[in-house]
């Protein structure tokens, strides 16, 4: 009995919220699955109160043996509080307090932060300055250094010209609209300013069109998959609270 209530008292449900899929899993404290790993398409313009229900529709196979949960979701987060949802439901995310519902709905303490951050955490090595890509329904970044999650800056929505940002340039839209060919030629110049811009040690480039690139990779460029990411989970609670990093309890 005693062996139970540790790992009780150790276990992670980590979420990753997308604008396809929304991907849950048990992990241990050291990031091994622990469950099946399950997912669910994402409600079409999905709004706060369709997320929440999902998620908890969603972990009911799962056992209560963790107290703690991890969320990474597709957008700007501060402090648990949702900024932005660009693949989302139109006007119905700014400022909503999804780590907050969550731990809740769950009873659970939660840490919520952008889904490349937590994806980033479950798949670099931790050494020098790594970036990680997620192309899927968007463009999501995330930048890490010897491991430690640096502050999110939204560069999927830096401006390449009057009528386009990288999300439009190279998210799952312009897939569809322009084919594969076009799309690895995009991805192409999009590698090139981010390494010419940031010189960096690794690039991690994961999401569901990872794997439709069709172009031989640098040495420091390695494709990794969801699977790998929501592993991040488990480091998102090895961190100390701080930049964007913050933890919410449910309310008594």
């Amino acid at each position: 009995m005693a062996a139970q209530n540790s790992t009780e008292q150790t276990n992670i449900l980590s979420i990753d919220i997308g604008g396809t899929s929304i991907k849950t899993v048990l992990l241990d404290e050291n990031g091994n699955m622990l469950s099946e790993y399950l997912k669910s398409k994402t409600p079409e313009g999905a709004t706060p109160k369709d997320i929440v229900t999902g998620i908890e529709a969603l972990i009911k196979p799962i056992p209560n043996t963790f107290n703690r949960v991890s969320i990474g979701f597709p957008g700007y987060v501060k402090n648990g509080i949702v900024k932005t949802a660009p693949n989302l439901a139109k006007n119905k995310w700014a400022d909503v307090d999804l780590a907050q519902r969550v731990a809740d709905a769950l009873n659970k303490p939660v840490r919520l932060v952008n889904d490349a951050d937590q994806q980033g955490l479950g798949v670099v090595e931790g050494k020098g300055f790594e970036i990680v890509f997620t192309v899927g329904t968007g463009f999501g970044t995330a930048l890490l250094f010897d491991g430690e999650l640096l502050p999110h800056l939204e560069l999927a929505h830096f401006p390449l010209n009057k009528d386009e940002d990288y999300d439009d340039y190279i998210g799952n839209k312009a897939f569809e609209k322009i084919g594969g060919e076009r799309w690895n030629k995009r991805l192409k110049k999009v590698i090139e300013t981010y390494k010419t811009v940031f010189n960096y040690d690794f690039l991690y480039i994961g999401g569901g069109n990872s794997k439709q690139i069709d172009f031989k990779l640098d040495d420091n460029i390695k494709l990794v998959t969801n699977r790998d990411g929501i592993k991040g989970g488990a480091k998102l609670w090895k961190l100390a609270d701080k930049y964007n990093i913050f933890t919410v309890n449910p309310k008594v």
